[in-house]
């Protein structure tokens, strides 16, 4: 039997990353209040924030506006998630969730505008991190919620998807709830930044991308880009757990 992701009782391994949180609130205006509409402003890149890391522009260039919008999940879905991503029993409640709508540059460097659903209390620090992102041009393979791939978190990983919510438990831990099921933890390009323990890889094909000294767009490593945006919100980066890497990972909780 192939081994599995086991994220809940990993141990961390804290790396120091920049403190970038009080550059990013004093910089940021925040996109909306939960449970409203509209669209974020944009963003000036902090110098802080700047990565000499080659493959990724090092400031924010001119290009299309970051479009990012946080609104409370609507009957369609809801209806679409409950069964799949969500259930009766989880963690979070849908009046807890939001549904996140945000611009990324591809690979195809070009502009998209893609989706996510996290927990309310997390979605305009989620945002202000994604709305930098987009004016450094950090390569995004595709952003859409595990609903789109039957809230199959497998299916969703060999896509390359980078996601956020998806109510499921850990898979070999009867009872123990993934963090993604609080919506409190985001997968960011799992291809190139795969969960690896031992030989065991997922998702299979980021068998491509286990030597973590290389650079190829999409790849995270410890002190770039997309570990400080996260750390200056408080989120912990996988790629720093002892007992197994997850270089996908980011969370509120630190697992």
């Amino acid at each position: 039997m192939p081994a599995v992701r086991r994220r809940r009782h990993v141990t961390l391994e804290v790396l120091g990353t920049a403190a970038l949180g009080a550059v990013l609130v004093t910089a940021c205006t925040p996109s909306t209040a939960p449970g409203r509409t509209g669209q974020a402003a944009p963003a000036t890149l902090p110098p802080t924030v700047m990565t000499t890391r080659p493959g990724l522009t090092t400031t924010a260039v001119p290009g299309p506006a970051f479009v990012g919008s946080v609104t409370v999940l609507s009957p369609t879905v809801r209806a679409r998630m409950t069964g799949h991503s969500w259930r009766p029993g989880c963690p979070v409640g849908l009046d807890d969730l939001r549904l996140l709508t945000m611009s990324y540059w591809g690979f195809d460097q070009l502009s998209h505008v893609g989706s996510m659903v996290v927990r309310s209390n997390q979605a305009d620090a989620v945002v202000r991190v994604f709305r930098y992102l987009f004016a450094v041009r950090y390569p995004i393979r595709r952003m859409q919620p595990v609903d789109d791939f039957g809230a199959d978190d497998d299916a969703s990983m060999a896509a390359d998807n980078t996601s956020a919510f998806n109510c499921r438990g850990v898979d070999g831990s009867p009872g123990v709830w993934s963090e993604h099921s609080y919506g409190w933890a985001i997968d960011v390009n799992p291809v190139e930044n795969p969960w690896v323990r031992g030989t065991v890889v997922q998702p299979p094909a980021g068998a491509a991308y286990l030597d973590r000294s290389a650079v190829a767009a999409g790849m995270i490593h410890a002190g770039d880009v997309v570990v400080d945006l996260f750390a200056s919100i408080g989120w912990t980066w996988g790629g720093t757990f002892r007992n197994a890497r997850d270089y996908q990972h980011f969370s509120a909780s630190g697992r």
